[in-house]
């Protein structure tokens, strides 16, 4: 039997707003200043994660160098400065979000970003777009974790199985499959695999509103576009 989309619930870094890149220069930057440089081992435990738990892995890197409340503190203080500077929208995000809201379907922003980074997000990218917003420490325990998409589907009044969760890394992934969503992937630095109730995209060029209500439609949808 088919069901109708209630809500689509919507990562923030990397899947609608180009800040990946803003993030990882910074983490790069504060790696760096510890004498520290990032490889691909690493993009684990700095991408779709909180900021605390960056800090913590540079921490426990810098073996003993670094404090991780310091580095958490200077981590958030230089990404918002960046976001606030140089944020700028995903290929096809504000598209989507504009049919999204011309056929009343409900929206939220689900981060594992500071409240002031989302802020500054919903600022640039229209607060009108979002029927509400959950930011990193809103929840007793943040992405991976199912918590942030969980209190966003209570938020909503919705049922997880008729909602979509678009996502860019495998720990946002993780935290929205466990909350029981469908999710389409639009991976941004790590690939990522079709699996069951899960759809790849290349960009968000490539999504629709009737592609969306397919994914809802079809619980063991496994593809990619």
């Amino acid at each position: 039997m088919d069901t109708a989309l209630q809500a689509v619930l919507f990562d923030m870094d990397g899947t609608l707003v180009d800040t990946e890149r803003l993030w990882l220069r910074v983490v790069e930057e504060e790696a760096l200043g510890l004498g520290i440089a990032l490889t691909d081992a690493d993009l684990a435990f700095v991408l779709g994660r909180a900021i605390d738990d960056s800090a913590a892995h540079l921490a426990a890197r810098s073996a003993g160098r670094a404090d991780r409340a310091r580095l958490g503190e200077s981590l958030e203080r230089r990404f918002t400065e960046r976001v606030r500077r140089e944020v700028v929208p995903m290929p096809g995000a504000v598209e989507l979000l504009t049919a999204l809201g011309a056929a009343g379907v409900p929206t939220a922003l689900v981060s594992a970003s500071p409240r002031p980074v989302v802020d500054t997000v919903l600022d640039a990218l229209g607060r009108r777009w979002f029927t509400t917003s959950v930011a990193e420490g809103e929840t007793p325990r943040t992405k991976p974790f199912p918590d942030p998409y969980r209190a966003a589907l209570t938020m909503l009044g919705v049922l997880p199985a008729a909602c979509v969760a678009v996502e860019d890394t495998p720990t946002g992934i993780t935290s929205a499959e466990a909350a029981g969503c469908s999710v389409l992937a639009v991976p941004s630095h790590t690939p990522v695999a079709p699996a069951p109730r899960r759809t790849v995209a290349r960009s968000l060029l490539d999504v629709d509103l009737a592609l969306l209500r397919r994914l809802v439609g079809d619980p063991g949808h496994d593809s990619a576009l």
